[in-house]
């Protein structure tokens, strides 16, 4: 039997016209895709370094601004020297008060004869002149400038009551060992409403004040009191008082001599240490005139 070979089908096109393009290599058409793809990333990738490099840094290189402005109250001209930024405070001990004294002296010294401050006008600042107490009546006394109730006050460590201005009704009252603002009621009240005026037992320039039975008027936690001197340096910088200029005529406002800045003045009716605020209704609370004693 004869051989018989292969023979392939017949090819399709021959049957329906269509002939295989045999013009170019197989796969070309995924090859120019993926070229152009690869060269789209590449463009994209530039553009983004590009970008980023040219961005400017917004963050700034200078230190934020501090406030230069530190003190305690607006424009408040204080006893000592002002602390610097970022001292370390004074020590305190078992009442609150600091151990430390002030850091600079009253630049002028009120003798146990002096005279009054000029009142400042409105809403101006305490002012560091010296003064010294006195009658609201009165001459001065040997030695001393005189004055009257409305303009002048002396003192040459005489017994005197202090009234409140904006309550003239009412004077310095020890009650159950604390000092608050009262009508005088009786003989006991008004004996308990009159002080003898002393030099500062912390400072000469400035004055302390002692009760009838020998105690001493201290802050302690910031509220005035009466307590027994117990001969400790803080005692006697908590019971010294400085008197300041006061918008008032013939009144004074006192500053603590181991806290400048804080002036005695009534709220409630109670005398307290308060830092100076630029406010009519302070400075009438904490403005005081020396009067006769009421005992």
């Amino acid at each position: 039997m004869p051989e018989t070979t292969p023979q392939p089908p017949p090819h399709p096109s021959w049957e329906n016209g269509w002939a295989p393009d045999t013009s170019r290599a197989p796969g070309t058409r995924r090859l120019w895709l993926a070229g152009t793809l690869a060269i789209a990333t590449i463009v994209a990738c530039v553009t983004a370094i590009a970008v980023s490099r040219t961005t400017p840094d917004q963050a700034s290189s200078a230190p934020p601004a501090t406030d230069a402005h530190t003190d305690n109250g607006p424009g408040l001209l204080s006893f000592a020297s002002p602390t610097t930024t970022g001292a370390t405070a004074p020590a305190k001990d078992k009442s609150g008060m600091a151990s430390t004294g002030p850091t600079a002296s009253a630049s002028a010294a009120a003798s146990a004869h002096g005279t009054t401050p000029k009142a400042s006008p409105t809403g101006a600042k305490p002012s560091k002149s010296s003064s010294s107490t006195g009658g609201s009546s009165g001459s001065g006394s040997s030695g001393g400038s005189s004055g009257s109730g409305g303009s002048g006050q002396q003192t040459s460590s005489a017994r005197k009551s202090v009234r409140s201005v904006n309550y003239p009704d009412r004077y310095w009252h020890v009650s159950d060992g604390l000092v608050k603002l009262d009508a005088p009621r009786g003989s006991e009240s008004r004996e308990d409403s009159s002080f003898t005026v002393v030099k500062g037992l912390a400072n000469s320039s400035c004055f302390s004040f002692k009760t009838a039975d020998g105690r001493y008027l201290r802050h302690s936690n910031f509220i005035l009191r009466a307590m027994s001197d117990d001969g400790s340096s803080l005692f006697k910088q908590d019971a010294t008082f400085c008197a300041r200029a006061s918008s008032y005529s013939g009144a004074v406002m006192l500053e603590s001599v181991n806290y400048p800045g804080r002036y005695l003045r009534h709220q409630n009716f109670q005398l307290k240490l308060d830092p100076y605020q630029n406010s009519d209704l302070y400075r009438a609370d904490s403005a005081f005139r020396f009067v006769d004693p009421l005992d």
